[in-house]
Formats: C-alpha cells, structure tokens, sequence
C-alpha cells in the first residue's frame, strides 16, 4: 500500500470512529438541545436569585425589570432593528430550546444569526460571553424560566426534553 493510501484509510476510520462515539452519546454537540439549565434542584433559589440580580444589572436596560420588552417589539425601527423583546409569557423567549436561549446571549443576536448561517442580521443584542461567566448566563436563564406561568414552562421544557 502506498503512503498516501494508508494515510486515507486513517483518517477515514479516525473520522467513522469520532462519528460513532458522537453517536453514541459519549461526546454531545456543543449547538445540540441542552435541558440541564435548571440540573440542580437543590441551590434553584440560589441561581434564580443570582440570575435575578444579573438580569437587573445587564438586561433589564432593554428588556424591562419586569421582563416586558420594549414597545412594539415585533416592528423593527428605521435601522431594521428589531427592539428588545420582552421575556415574560408575553413573548417568544418560551418558544425556544434552553440551547438557543443559552447561545443567543453568549454570541449575541447577529453573532447567533451567523452561526446559523445567516449573516448581515441586524440585532441591538449583544454577545455576553465576554461579560458574564457561562454559569451566570445559565442563572439570568433559570431566572426568566422561573417567572413564567407553569404552561409556558412546560411547553419549553418539551421542547428541550426536561
């Protein structure tokens, strides 16, 4: 066999190898569907009295201390951004998987956007991964999840699995 030829076989085995592990479970994707936001019942009131405390020092500013939003949140301004929506039931927050929520704040609206594959979104969001720890941005989560009706809740938790 030539060099090139066992180098190809290799990397083809390394790379059916990582997929099955992947598969099976053992290593999990780091955009995939996270329910582990709220995993440790025993200090919940301890993270949603921190995510409280953070949400006031670094979201309510735009999205409201009671968590409303800003007027006419589904209209965008002249900019074609779209201001700050609110995060109690009366919003959309609920409707997404905790993954989404947890990469929305740490990348930001339109850094979110282009990890999809979107790019040029215009978004007033910004990333909060320079700013906050990954756990307190968990905590500013548990926090909003745990002013919602237990509907709200129950429809987002199915759709994170838990």
């Amino acid at each position: 066999m030539t060099r090139s030829l066992v180098i190809a076989i290799a990397l083809a085995a390394f790379g059916f190898l990582g997929w099955e592990i992947y598969q099976s479970g053992f290593v999990s994707d780091p955009l995939e569907e996270r329910s582990d936001v709220q995993s440790e019942p025993q200090d919940l009131s301890a993270r949603i009295e921190n995510g409280k405390s953070i949400y006031v020092a670094s979201c309510a500013v735009c999205h409201g201390a009671n968590l409303e939003g800003q007027p006419d949140w589904q209209t965008p301004d002249e900019n074609g951004v779209l201001p700050a929506p609110p995060h109690d039931k009366d919003g959309h927050t609920w409707h997404h998987t905790d993954n989404v929520l947890l990469t929305y704040v740490r990348l930001g609206g339109a850094g979110y956007m282009a990890s999809t594959g979107i790019d040029n979104f215009k978004s007033g969001m910004p990333g909060f991964a320079p700013i906050l720890e990954e756990q307190e941005i968990e905590d500013v989560i548990t926090y909003i999840k745990s002013t919602w009706p237990q509907r709200e809740r129950d429809i987002q938790a199915s759709r994170v699995g838990g």
